[in-house]
């Protein structure tokens, strides 16, 4: 393993620049006054701003101790969550909840969006279906259950038989999870339609778990997605769900340890489940310039596997991969956690499409086929990334069932490939490649791996089986925490280590000039406005 590792990490020189830069954009965890609670950044940001209008908070505690508070404050119980519950208030009341003696932290219920914005052969899938690894057979991802949360599932040809269970959360009526909004059906097609139309995805034996938590309108509420990923860890042996796929998220308003959605990733994880996680679209501004930091809740979660989004140019060729320039940067705002940990493709694929769906009307030009159940639509962004890696995964899990999620984070990014001028928090450990990731979880080494005629070199960063080791950045005046998958003390080739733990080598941390530049926007204040993230021409960027 190590001479293929250590010839991957011999590439490029380290740049570790304007640190104080770094300083600067790190958010900082909204603190408690004195007798007041935590709040998250947005709750915070509403009550300096003497808003008066209702929203609505997450709250821990028992179901009698929340029946307190909405009696004492006058407000209304809106919904039960497992150990907490979403409370509608006005400013006023959320002003004196804050101050409560028996609330110690309360969270917005803050919308998620889809993160819109590969083929099989790109990432060796093709290779795992037909058994062509020398002494592995094929694998389709068989029996895996692939819990998708998102927009829903339509009726489609290439899903028939794959969707084996539908739960909506959204509170619609008689709607049964089915896909009005277009986004979910993309997804779970990615993941495991069957060849039937001769567009296969990333594991056509998989089974697809229908949680629908996103409207007609492309958005849904944190709670519901909480509800669905408690849901799957209630059903995860009736299903044998393995993976979550979350296609969606929202901006960080606080730190992956008090937010409820990381919580929420945190249980699942516990449970066995691997959590795959969208990085988001936010990685420039509207006028192009490039952006740090950008990664959405849930992908700063530790626990989470964040997918960023490469440029494959419609090839399976990968050496004219590049990061597609809307794909989210690390490091994540306030935890300052590394992030992503791999890239996937992700621009311009062709799935299966929700016939005479929202963004199928938004978005004609993408309609690829408009035939009922068998429509087509070619979208991008990191949610195909996130659908291609989820479908890598269940290839995997089903060639060793046995593994724990960390497992399959250390075995997805240690026989990953670099991806050519980018770094760390742009490309993680690099691009996919599940044909090298089944090889080594089958025979337990790495052997030499090929991908459209081309020879392809894992790129050997360091990883962790302890899920979230920290290090200090030279000059920094606080830690980065490492999400990687095992511990610091494991180092794989030549490689320079500081006194704190914290590897430099090789090019892989940052990258190019293009991350310390003046030129670069921190999404503090900047990316997280209606005009700029939640609009479709965001969506659909880097001329998809």
């Amino acid at each position: 393993m190590s001479r293929f590792l250590s010839s991957a990490v011999r590439r490029g020189a380290v740049l570790v620049a304007a640190t104080a830069s770094l300083t600067l954009a790190l958010t900082t965890p909204t603190e408690a006054g004195p007798g007041r609670a935590r709040l998250s950044r947005d709750l915070a940001q509403r009550l300096s701003s003497g808003d008066q209008g209702p929203t609505r908070v997450i709250v821990s505690g028992s179901p009698q101790e929340i029946e307190t508070l909405a009696l004492r404050y006058g407000a209304q119980i809106k919904k039960q969550l497992r150990g907490r519950a979403v409370l509608e208030v006005t400013g006023g009341q959320l002003d004196a909840l804050s101050q409560d003696p028996d609330v110690d932290h309360l969270s917005g219920d803050v919308p998620v969006r889809r993160m819109m914005a590969a083929t099989s052969e790109a990432i060796g899938a093709d290779q795992v279906w037909t058994g062509v690894l020398e002494g592995v057979r094929g694998y389709t991802g068989s029996g895996i259950g692939v819990a998708v949360i998102d927009s829903g599932v339509a009726i489609h040809r290439d899903l028939a038989g794959r969707v084996v269970a539908s739960v909506d959360f959204t509170g619609s009526q008689g709607r049964d999870g089915n896909d009005a909004f277009g986004h979910g059906t993309h997804v779970a097609g990615i993941i495991a339609a069957s060849a039937a139309g001769g567009r296969a995805g990333v594991a056509p034996g998989a089974n697809i778990i229908n949680l629908r938590v996103i409207g007609d309108d492309g958005s849904g509420s944190t709670s519901s997605v909480i509800e669905a990923i408690d849901w799957a860890i209630e059903h995860r042996s009736r299903f044998n769900i393995r993976i979550l796929n979350l296609s969606l998220g929202h901006p960080v308003f606080e730190s992956y340890t008090e937010d409820p959605l990381c919580q929420a990733v945190q249980r699942a994880t516990d449970a066995g489940m691997l959590v795959v996680a969208a990085a988001g679209n936010f990685g420039k501004t509207e006028d192009g310039r490039p952006v740090v930091g950008g990664i959405v809740s849930p992908g700063n979660s530790p626990a989470a596997l964040t997918v960023g989004a490469l440029n494959a140019r419609g090839t399976a060729v990968r050496s004219d991969d590049i990061m597609a320039t809307y794909s989210s940067r690390g490091p994540t705002a306030i935890d300052g956690v590394l992030k992503p940990e791999i890239v996937a493709p992700g621009n311009r694929l062709v799935a299966t499409a929700a016939f005479q769906s929202q963004l199928a009307a938004a978005h004609p030009d993408r309609v690829v086929v408009a035939a009922g159940a068998t429509s087509y639509m070619e979208m991008s962004g990191t949610s195909m990334s996130a659908a291609v890696a989820s479908g890598a995964a269940a290839l995997l899990l089903e060639a060793t069932p046995g593994l724990r999620p960390a497992e399959v984070k250390l075995l997805l990014q240690l026989t990953s490939s670099r991806v050519a001028n980018a770094g760390l928090i742009e490309a993680g450990a690099g691009s996919l490649n599940i044909a090298a990731a089944v090889g080594l979880a089958s025979q337990g080494h790495v052997t030499p791996s090929s991908i459209a005629g081309e020879l392809q070199e894992i790129s050997g960063i360091l990883v962790s089986l302890s899920g979230l080791s920290v290090g200090h950045v030279p000059g920094l005046d606080r830690p980065l925490a490492w999400s990687g998958l095992a511990p610091t003390s494991s180092i794989f080739g030549p490689s320079t280590v500081n006194a704190d733990g914290v590897v430099w080598t090789d090019g892989v941390v940052w990258t190019d000039g293009v991350v310390w530049t003046d030129g670069v926007v921190w999404t503090d204040g900047v990316v997280w406005t209606d005009g700029v993230v939640w609009t479709d021409g965001v969506v659909w960027t880097d001329g998809v």
